[in-house]
């Protein structure tokens, strides 16, 4: 016998009430975030800043640095349809599905996609952007194919959430006053709402990141923003009961006072860590937000410091059950990402001319540039830094040294391509991270690696980089295969300034030297002469007076 629909319907209504809560989602239980198969989950992942949402620094273009200068200055160069073509190039390469595909194979967990509203919100039109929800839906299943999970950052909000540039805000965060301020808060929770709507029963997306880094300007209150969160949350809620919701603090995500207790069952409290020190002091004011309201902790953005301060950070936050994503997976020239684009020539010669440092280039000249600029950063012409992923993922960072490239005796090899591991362990450098709390490297020169080594590009002949800004004390690693014993005589290339340079191996003295002012010439100092059986050996060049810069290292047989 066939049942009536009505017993159909409740049995199907007994069934759903049944399921435990949040079954097949990412959702909270407690201090923790729980897995869709209900596991507690410390999550490992990576945004994807500058694709829907460039910045300045990211791209090398100098000024404000804000989405908005970003295309003026290409339309001043290439034109309107110049700089459209431009742009479409620049996000069709800068992530891809082999993108995708190749975050999951590093080891990552999850991505997190930082997006401007006016991706989904066409404000000439007062309707939402078709053509940007299709790139999402693009986007999600390259995600769904590599199977890496998704929180959505709204990076940008209308009228700005902070007066700063990634906000893409110009000198006043409308967000929050002005008289726009009801209007962009009503159209930043109109966006949620679509998002929530289209997107309400997809698995594969963790939460909403509600707004990126506020920053209140003054006369507004943290109870202004908490208002605004619970605002979100009743228009989100109404709609989606499932995704887990991540707030923000105050002043880029750091200060959470006054948005305290928690407002909905299913959020997590996310902050963001740049430049400040690695000591766990330092943190515990998170650890205790989270134990003292009941809610789980997301180190929702962090990274541009060195791999030391990387793999401190996301020790900490791992061995105290947080999750963590790193900024960013892709930038030109960079040391601190994943992949580096190099810059292209003309795009070069376009950033010296935005820089009041090269005459104006004609429109087809400039255009060009900048669509072999968008070429390159397609993946296949990036750089990969493994020293990066290896900082975070692996524990034996910090005690380990394994080899950054082959190193054969006899031969000759480059100062830069010293060992792999920490400081202390691969090298060691006066300032190893950046704790001072503004942007920087620990590198001085900011190339080729990221570590407290300080490199600079080679202007001077010979290899492409090259150990400067030495001082006494550091020392950089080497490991080498010998494959037939013998005596070999070691020298080094140097340049600059005096100084005096050491050369162990295997914990022994190899010969010590003198080092002469050079100026920008290169110099070669003799180090002597040592015997080394087969096998693996452990070379260490110590600066024992800096001042100097050093190039190269050379062995040479002498049987």
């Amino acid at each position: 016998m066939r049942p009536p629909l009505l017993l159909l319907a409740l049995l199907a209504s007994v069934a759903v009430s049944a399921q435990p809560e949040g079954e097949g989602y990412y959702h909270t239980r407690g201090t923790r975030l729980v897995s869709p198969d209900g596991q507690p989950d410390v999550l490992r992942g990576i945004g994807l800043g500058g694709w829907l949402m460039p910045e300045g620094y990211m791209v090398r273009v100098p000024g404000h640095g804000s989405p908005t200068t970003i295309r003026q200055q290409a339309v001043e160069v290439a034109g309107e349809e110049g700089a459209d073509r431009y742009f479409e190039a620049f996000r069709a390469n800068y992530v891809r599905e082999e993108d995708i595909q190749k975050i999951a194979e590093w080891g990552y967990d999850h991505v997190r996609l930082p997006f401007h509203y006016k991706v989904l919100w066409d404000e000439e039109a007062g309707a939402f952007d078709e053509d940007g929800f299709a790139l999402v839906d693009a986007f999600l299943e390259w995600c769904r194919e590599a199977g890496l999970p998704v929180i959505f950052d709204m990076h940008a909000a209308p009228g700005g959430q902070s007066e700063h540039n990634i906000a893409d805000a110009h000198g006043t965060a409308e967000l929050w006053v002005g008289p726009n301020a009801a209007v962009n808060q009503a159209l930043t929770i109109r966006i949620w709402e679509e998002i929530a709507r289209r997107y309400r029963d997809d698995r594969l997306v963790i939460g909403y990141d509600i707004i990126n880094e506020p920053v209140l300007p003054e006369g507004v209150t943290r109870a202004e923003l908490r208002d605004f969160y619970v605002r979100s949350r009743d228009a989100i809620r109404a709609i989606d009961p499932h995704h887990v919701l991540f707030i923000e603090g105050d002043f880029f995500a750091n200060f959470f006072d006054g948005l305290t207790p928690a407002f909905d069952d299913n959020m997590v409290w996310a902050f963001h860590k740049y430049w400040s020190p690695t000591d766990p002091a330092d943190m515990t004011r998170f650890v205790e937000l989270r134990d003292s309201t009941g809610v789980p902790l997301w180190l929702g953005e962090t990274g541009e410091n060195s791999n030391d301060w990387f793999h401190e950070v996301a020790t900490w936050a791992v061995e105290n059950g947080i999750g963590w994503n790193w900024w960013t997976h892709k930038k030109i020239e960079t040391v601190t990402s994943p992949l580096s684009a190099p810059m292209q020539p003309g795009y070069r010669d376009l950033v010296a001319y935005w820089r009041g440092e090269a005459p104006k280039p004609d429109r087809e000249t400039a255009e060009a540039a900048l669509l072999a600029q968008a070429a390159a950063l397609h993946i296949d012409s990036t750089a990969f830094r493994p020293d990066v992923l290896w900082s975070l993922f692996d524990p034996a960072w910090a005690t380990l040294a394994v080899p950054f490239k082959p190193h054969t005796l006899p031969g000759t090899l480059d100062a830069v391509d010293y060992d792999l591991g920490a400081d202390g362990v691969g090298y060691h450098d006066t300032r190893s991270k950046n704790e001072q709390g503004t942007p920087g490297l620990a590198n001085e020169g900011g190339v080729y690696r990221n570590d407290g080594v300080d490199i600079a590009a080679n202007e001077r002949g010979g290899p492409a980089y090259r150990v400067g800004w030495t001082e006494a004390g550091e020392w950089l690693q080497y490991t080498v295969r010998v494959p037939a014993g013998g005596t070999f005589a070691a020298s080094a290339t140097v340049t600059g300034g005096a100084g005096q340079l050491a050369l162990e191996v295997d914990g022994e003295s190899w010969g010590e030297a003198a080092v002469p002012a050079s100026g920008g010439t290169w110099a070669e100092v003799d180090l002597g002469t040592h015997t080394l059986s087969a096998g693996p050996h452990v070379l260490r060049v110590r600066i024992r007076e800096g001042g100097f810069d050093v190039g190269r290292l050379t062995f040479d047989s002498t049987d």
